[in-house]
């Protein structure tokens, strides 16, 4: 029940076709996988998409190399033309990925409710759970450790890897891909006091001093998440992330969207179509965010504002206001790029400004003492 995922031989002249792109040399040569230029043996296609990469082409090796490389001066045997080559590593990496080893059929130690459905075609690892009501796509492959919660619904040709964890009032489209120790539907992190918080204080006094509430106001309660999470077709969510339900409506991840490692979606945030969401990235309750945008690496996003279409935050940017679309930000708090860039630069010229004007104010040799750390 267990497979073990085959080799892809592939000739020069198919690759080139299912890339689109165009070939030299000897198309019948075949390849099993791609390898740095001085890294590649034989049976592999050395990846030289870049002049720069050139000197370590051996002599009679097959490569992928940029429009306007030369590849018989590089004695090549046969080479495939890159016109954009990290597109070109998207369809080679395809090509040669053999995907996960996930056996056909429900593996022995798998246990599926009988009120699951399990479409023609899946494919469920060892030890994972499948509640009852479950629904799981054809064609969709469910790693080992894998839990799916009573209700949820995976779509079609989906590829759930090991380890992660799929809650109830889920439903996913076509194509879902997860990698290991995602959590999709956990509780969102919603308490309420009975009397008003000192977070609902300092809110309302605008970082004034917060009045202190009396003993028996500060206990927390629960507000538990009843809204599931909704996921569209083609998205992928990266190991170690964590999409919090939906209050009383569901959490939602537009089709498209892409998601990295370690990502934290709050509870009733919605994320367009298309967007990429980098490493560390978190987005508090009740955001909206629109379609094709971007965050960088650890950016951080205010509960209930909105990040308009096509808006690009570099890595670290804090955004704690609306954004209006199209816009490309960076810093914390967040501005236009170009601001957050003269600001850096203003920063690094304050040691010398204070120097003259301690020089201006008769501060005798010059040297100016007050940009000392005296801590926070």
């Amino acid at each position: 029940m267990h497979s073990t995922p085959q080799i892809n031989r592939i000739t020069i002249g198919a690759l080139a076709q299912a890339l689109g792109a165009r070939v030299w040399g000897d198309a019948a040569r075949s390849v099993t996988g791609a390898a740095e230029p001085q890294a590649a043996g034989p049976d592999q296609i050395a990846l030289a998409l870049d002049p720069r990469y050139a000197a370590g082409l051996k002599p009679g090796a097959v490569a992928v190399i940029a429009e306007g490389m030369d590849p018989e001066a590089l004695g090549l045997a046969a080479a495939i033309f890159a016109p954009r080559p990290r597109l070109v590593m998207a369809g080679l990496t395809q090509a040669f990925d053999p995907g996960p080893a996930i056996g056909p059929g429900v593996h022995p130690s798998a246990i599926v409710d009988p009120a699951a459905e399990i479409g023609p075609g899946a494919a469920i690892g060892p030890l994972a759970v499948i509640g009852a009501g479950a629904r799981i796509g054809a064609g969709a492959r469910i790693g080992a450790h894998v839990s799916i919660a009573a209700g949820a619904v995976i779509g079609t040709e989906a590829l759930i890897l090991d380890g992660a964890r799929i809650g109830a009032r889920v439903t996913a489209g076509a194509r879902l891909i997860v990698q290991p120790g995602a959590v999709i539907g956990s509780d969102g992190f919603s308490f309420v006091t009975e009397a008003p918080s000192a977070a609902e204080a300092a809110r309302e006094a605008l970082g004034q001093t917060a009045p202190r509430l009396a003993e028996g106001e500060r206990l927390w309660h629960r507000i538990h998440s009843l809204g599931g999470v909704a996921i569209g077709d083609d998205v992928e969510i990266g190991a170690n992330s964590t999409i919090d339900a939906g209050t009383v409506r569901p959490t939602r991840i537009g089709a498209g969207t892409k998601i990295d490692n370690l990502v934290h979606v709050g509870h009733n945030v919605t994320v367009g179509t298309d967007c990429l969401l980098c490493g560390q990235v978190g987005i508090a309750g009740s955001a909206r965010i629109g379609d094709r945008v971007i965050l960088g690496g650890q950016c951080g996003v205010s509960d209930n504002i909105f990040v308009g279409a096509d808006v690009v935050a570099g890595g670290s940017t804090k955004i704690y206001s609306n954004v209006p679309a199209g816009r490309v930000i960076l810093g914390a708090p967040a501005v236009r790029m170009e601001t957050e860039i003269e600001i850096r630069k203003a920063l690094r010229r304050l040691p010398r400004l204070f120097q003259r004007v301690a020089r201006l104010e008769g501060g005798g040799n010059g040297q100016d003492n007050s940009g000392r750390d005296e801590g926070a």
